[in-house]
């Protein structure tokens, strides 16, 4: 039996994969979190915080890093807790796997570090430290850097995320406060004609791809989206139909700055999504 750690168990990936590696009887699920979830493997660790690897089991043959920070709008006023969930737990992590016998790290980073342009990105492209990248885009990618250092010890895959949505989804993020905002009538701006467009995934999709990264060795990144490219007023469209609301749309003479990831990686090596948006929008709904 093979022991497996994910963290951010509380979270939208993590809650689901925990429920679907948890069928696996041939591994041992450890996970953690800020709070239980009725488990006696839940380590309650806040990686906001000052935390030891000492806690952890001293044995672990896979782990899984999902946590990210929740505060990524509150730069400055949390730099410290942003980084520590982001940045130094991963770094953590890699020790504690370097010294535990880890045979596999899969690290969530996100599709943002890319940038914004009007094509999809691909993994092959270079990316940079840049100005605009923001602090919160930042810390996630210093932590790819620092894991790209630990190849040699173990296989790693890291995941560029591109707007995961699904139910219990915190409805901080943009997928569900476009559906708030159509539910509640609140009009919603948009960048010039049709605004922003991105290839969101639902999560059981997502968890899906995590889980077939398992199978895979040797160092991977890889985009995690869906296979479906949808400008913004779609998306808000989509969502209108699913609730049986018209949307109140107020269009800006902006540029959209679009953020799509080329998911042909994923879809040569994992899998690819089945999920369209118009369906899987109703479990957020």
């Amino acid at each position: 039996m093979k022991n497996v750690l994910i963290t951010g168990i509380n979270g939208l990936v993590g809650s689901s994969l925990v429920q679907e590696l948890r069928q696996d009887k041939s591994l041992n699920i450890y996970g953690i979190g800020r709070s239980d979830i009725a488990w006696k493997n839940t380590l309650i660790i806040d990686l906001e915080k000052e935390w030891s690897t000492e806690l952890l089991p001293n044995k672990m043959d896979m782990i899984i890093h999902l946590a990210q920070s929740e505060k990524f709008r509150d730069f400055p006023d949390k730099t410290l807790e942003i980084f520590n969930v982001n940045t130094y737990s991963t770094l953590k992590l890699l020790e504690y796997a370097r010294k535990t016998g880890v045979t596999k790290f899969i690290y969530a980073s996100s599709g943002g570090i890319y940038g914004n342009r009007e094509h999809g990105f691909n993994e092959e492209e270079p990316v940079e430290a840049r100005k605009d990248l923001g602090f919160y885009l930042s810390t996630k990618f210093c932590s790819e850097i620092l894991i790209e250092n630990f190849a040699p010890f173990f296989s790693i895959d890291v995941l560029r995320l591109f707007f995961v949505y699904g139910r219990n989804q915190r409805r901080s993020m943009l997928i569900s406060r476009l559906v708030d905002s159509v539910k509640n009538r609140t009009p919603i701006n948009i960048d010039g004609k049709d605004g922003i467009r991105i290839n969101p995934i639902h999560v059981d999709d997502a968890v899906a791809a995590i889980i077939q990264c398992l199978k895979l060795t040797g160092y991977h990144k890889i985009n995690i989206g869906g296979s479906e490219i949808l400008s913004l007023r779609e998306i808000i469209e989509l969502i209108g139909k699913a609730t049986g609301i018209v949307p109140s749309l107020c269009v800006k003479n902006n540029q959209p700055k679009n953020l799509i990831g080329d998911v042909a990686k994923m879809n040569k090596l994992l899998l690819s999504p089945k999920i369209k948006f118009a369906e899987g929008i109703k479990t957020l709904i």
